[in-house]
């Protein structure tokens, strides 16, 4: 079984709350990670497992064994039955470890009878600091990085994302709440893999969808809430400049992002004009992935002026911001340094760094050109 870099957060909150929440996109490898931690499992889908739970929750509620219930948004019934377990014995931790396919901002249940009981921990699909064979950077940018959508066996994408969204649209949004034809959802979904990277305009996709703004907005929550798409703010500062206040959105695996666009191979994406996009998107979501895995807070944005100064990624730390610009170069430019020095200066930027496919670092301490492993390395030297 690959390691993975959320694990050991993982034991961490459990040693330190009666219940802990994992959540990820389906088929993320939350239900293989959680089976190797030992404990009880359920999977709460079934109902001849529901049954197997209510006829022995007494005992499980006071035994010693972890209890993992797997998908628990499926059966709102068990929140509360959780909540007077975690209450009966409050000092006891390392209890009930959940998983879920959407976000707590969908699961009403959590919110309503968990506050305060659980701890929350987010599973990405594969990072590339998983992955160890060669050509894993690679492959890992365009099959994505779920474990059965081709990152380990090629010859599965791009059907296996194909099955994927249709299965979501057909089955999973609807259950989870969201009030839209499968029909909908699909263009929607296409739209979106269309606008990968770009500014985000309800009103031009409502009128394409014959929808209003504010339904398409509602379904893209739903969307965001599955792990599916991204919303990434702007960073607004005081600036003698007008600032674009739209966030960008971009697809969280990028798999994904080329089934929708009929992509087949790598020498294919090289060739459309919008894969700086896909690169920029794919890059972001290593990062992000990453800081989340090793549990560092972080606040991410995107910046933009007016006259078109832009970063793609500014990482705000609470006690240092960072100014990332990506560009999909093996030799990325003085002139490409310059520009990011600038934009950088302007949110008053502590570190400074330029994302490329280069094979060599160069820089200081605030300025630095380098390649992504080489960025995942400084994220992680930031959390020690």
């Amino acid at each position: 079984m690959i390691n993975r870099l959320v694990r050991l957060q993982i034991v961490e909150r459990l040693d330190s709350s009666p219940a802990v929440a994992l959540v990820g996109p389906r088929q993320c490898g939350k239900t293989t990670l959680a089976r190797s931690m030992g404990g009880l499992y359920f999977d709460l889908e079934q109902n001849s497992e529901r049954l197997r739970l209510d006829l022995e929750w007494n005992r499980l509620a006071d035994g010693k064994d972890m209890v993992i219930l797997d998908e628990a948004q499926t059966w709102p019934d068990i929140f509360s039955r959780l909540r007077g377990a975690i209450d009966s014995k409050r000092k006891r931790n390392g209890r009930f470890l959940l998983l879920g396919s959407v976000s707590p901002s969908l699961m009403v249940q959590v919110s309503e009878s968990l506050a305060g009981r659980l701890s929350l921990v987010e599973l990405t699909p594969f990072l590339i600091t998983e992955l160890k064979t060669k050509d894993s950077g690679a492959r890992r940018w365009m099959c994505g990085g779920y474990p059965d959508g081709g990152v380990l066996v090629p010859k599965q994408y791009p059907r296996w994302q194909q099955d994927y969204v249709s299965l979501l649209t057909q089955r999973d949004l609807p259950a989870w709440g969201l009030p839209s034809k499968p029909q909908t959802t699909d263009r929607l979904l296409r739209m979106l893999a269309a606008l990968h990277g770009q500014a985000w305009n309800a009103s031009q996709v409502g009128q394409s969808l014959g929808l209003s703004y504010h339904t398409v907005n509602t379904y893209l929550d739903y969307l965001v809430g599955a792990f599916l798409i991204r919303r990434l703010p702007s960073f607004q500062t005081n600036i003698r400049k007008r600032l674009v206040k739209t966030p960008k959105v971009y697809w969280r695996d990028s798999g994904l992002l080329h089934a929708l666009l009929n992509v087949p191979n790598e020498r294919t994406l090289m060739a459309q004009p919008w894969v700086g996009a896909s690169w920029e998107g794919f890059v972001i979501e290593q990062a992000l992935g990453e800081l989340s895995a090793i549990g560092r807070k972080v606040d991410a944005y995107h910046f933009r002026s007016s006259d078109q100064h832009e970063l793609d990624l500014v990482l705000d730390f609470g006690k240092e911001l960072w100014a990332v610009e990506i560009k999909l170069t093996s030799s990325p430019s003085p002139a490409d340094m310059a520009r990011l020095d600038k934009t950088a200066e302007m949110i008053k930027a502590s570190r400074s760094f330029l994302i490329s496919q280069t094979s060599r670092s160069s820089g200081d301490e605030h300025r630095i050109s380098c390649n992504l492993p080489a960025f995942l390395k400084y994220l992680r030297e930031s959390a020690s």
